[in-house]
């Protein structure tokens, strides 16, 4: 078991040599008064969808900073990964749905599993759904209170259908949340400055220098 406050930074830098071998590991995370048990399962399936990325941590650490309310809203998180962002949304009293890529669902069921309160979800369990962005995003419902997304930026050629996937999500007024490393070699502010503001008002909230993280804030504009 590691606590997230004692962890090291496991992951090499260069992408290509991820989770070669495959291998499991906990994580304890603290944060808006829940503890959160979080595994993490490397692997070359898995690949980004393996870890707690920093920028999840800097979101709900954003949400606790900022006191944003979470309890009865409608929550859907984007490429969630291990679930930490979405679960913690649940633990608040979201009623929340959590979307990935196939291959990245049985993590995510599993984390859910392994953090239901000791008194039951305070709203409903997490839903956890596969949706591919730009091809069956039409099947989600539109209502939604907020979008979460953290460091789900870093494939240029993904950018166009997430955009589309966002603004369909966003129909009914919801506000976007994304937590991004700013990485020069994946065109990430590219996507804040010319992908997202086509359809979205776009607002930077948090700058993180250390971490070289951004969190934004979005709403789809009135014109879309």
């Amino acid at each position: 078991m590691i606590y997230a406050e004692d962890e090291d930074d496991p992951f090499p830098v260069d992408d290509d040599c991820l989770f070669t071998d495959t291998f499991s590991q906990e994580n304890v995370y603290r944060l808006m008064g829940e503890e959160l048990r979080i595994k993490q399962l490397f692997g070359a399936n898995l690949g980004v969808a393996a870890p707690v990325w920093e920028a999840a941590l800097h979101l709900c650490r954003y949400f606790e900073d900022q006191s944003v309310e979470l309890r009865g809203r409608r929550v859907i998180e984007l490429g969630a990964g291990t679930g930490v962002v979405g679960i913690l949304a649940a633990r608040q009293g979201a009623e929340v749905t959590l979307t990935d890529l196939p291959l990245a669902l049985p993590q995510l069921q599993a984390n859910v599993s392994a953090n239901v309160p000791p008194d039951g979800w305070p709203s409903a369990p997490p839903t956890v759904l596969p949706l591919y962005w730009g091809e069956d995003h039409l099947t989600f419902p539109s209502d939604w209170d907020l979008v979460l997304c953290a460091d789900i930026v870093y494939l240029p050629e993904t950018y166009t259908l997430l955009v589309e996937t966002l603004a369909h999500l966003c129909k009914n007024g919801a506000v976007v949340y994304l937590s991004s490393k700013m990485r020069r070699e994946h065109q990430t502010q590219g996507f804040y400055e010319e992908h997202l503001p086509s359809r979205f008002n776009v607002q930077l909230v948090h700058h993180d220098d250390k971490q070289n993280n951004n969190i934004y804030r979005a709403s789809k504009r009135a014109d879309q």
